[in-house]
């Protein structure tokens, strides 16, 4: 069966105007958040079942078990207290923002009482932005390293798709230092049978299924230059180390589709991995800085 493809007025409001009326209180969230969660209806976690009772505004029962799971137990939002219109308008906010949001401008624009608590959200979202699991890149792919300043020069793997010799597909995004060497993180992000160019180590990148070209990786050079244009534009100059994966992970979300034009779209698409994130509570995210 073909993957359901979302349609905007039908799946995802295609304005500010449209988000407004879609999403007038929480009630209303709750509902569309149930259904991105259970699209065919609800499903125990516990033992599958999907015969249940409603026994809240946030809840429901399992009637073959007995358990009890609220639509927002295990995502992102479990035990946030902000209202989930609060949550709603911030990812629309952060979607909406061709070049992403710093924590001060997401604090300012939905009026949140504290910078660390847009920080933490912002961090939250992050961790939605790339699933575990998701799609390889595929076909030619370059595959080079670059260096970015996060208190010091880190370097950072970098693989983007190359569709034709002027446009460039997907990207995907390893810090080196976390022990990832080409190859390991070939074999992490791009399918086998692909073609690389760029990296170094052709040997070893054949030995595990890989053609290798000894050939420039002009496209890692222009995905770096934009990669720190937009950490400079976005963020300044406090890109920690320690958070530095996220923010990768948010350049790979909003670079893979930069050339949708359905900014509701990103919206339906970012809260729908939302629901299948792990909450990550804020202890887990560690210090807040300036960005």
């Amino acid at each position: 069966m073909a993957a359901h493809r979302p349609v905007g007025g039908a799946d995802y409001p295609r304005s500010r105007h449209e988000f407004d009326d879609w999403f007038p209180d929480d009630a209303a969230c709750v509902e569309y958040l149930a259904a991105l969660r259970w699209p065919g209806g609800f499903v125990c976690p516990g033992c599958g079942d999907d015969r249940s009772w409603r026994t809240s505004a946030l809840s429901w029962m399992c009637i073959q078990c007995g358990r009890k799971t609220s639509v927002t137990a295990g995502t992102i939002f479990h035990r946030s207290h902000a209202p989930l219109s609060t949550w709603f308008a911030a990812i629309w906010y952060v979607t909406s923002e061709r070049n992403g949001v710093s924590a001060r401008g997401l604090q300012h624009a939905l009026g949140l009482g504290s910078y660390e608590t847009a920080w933490a959200w912002l961090q939250k979202l992050r961790r939605a932005m790339v699933r575990p699991g998701h799609d390889l890149l595929a076909g030619t792919v370059e595959l080079a390293e670059t260096l970015v300043d996060s208190g010091g020069r880190t370097p950072v793997l970098v693989a983007v798709e190359r569709v034709n010799r002027q446009r460039l597909g997907r990207v995907r995004f390893g810090v080196a230092d976390d022990g990832r060497d080409p190859v390991a993180f070939a074999s992490e992000t791009i399918a086998r049978g692909s073609t690389i160019r760029g990296a170094a180590d052709k040997q070893r990148l054949a030995r595990v299924g890989y053609l290798a070209e000894p050939s420039a990786a002009p496209g890692v050079q222009f995905v770096a230059s934009d990669l720190k244009r937009w950490l400079l534009g976005t963020l300044g100059q406090h890109v920690s180390r320690q958070h530095l994966p996220y923010y990768l992970d948010e350049f790979a979300f909003r670079f893979d589709r930069r050339g949708s034009t359905a900014r509701g779209l990103l919206f339906y698409l970012l809260l729908q991995q939302a629901v299948t994130t792990t909450p990550h509570p804020r202890g887990e995210l560690g210090n807040g800085h300036k960005a």
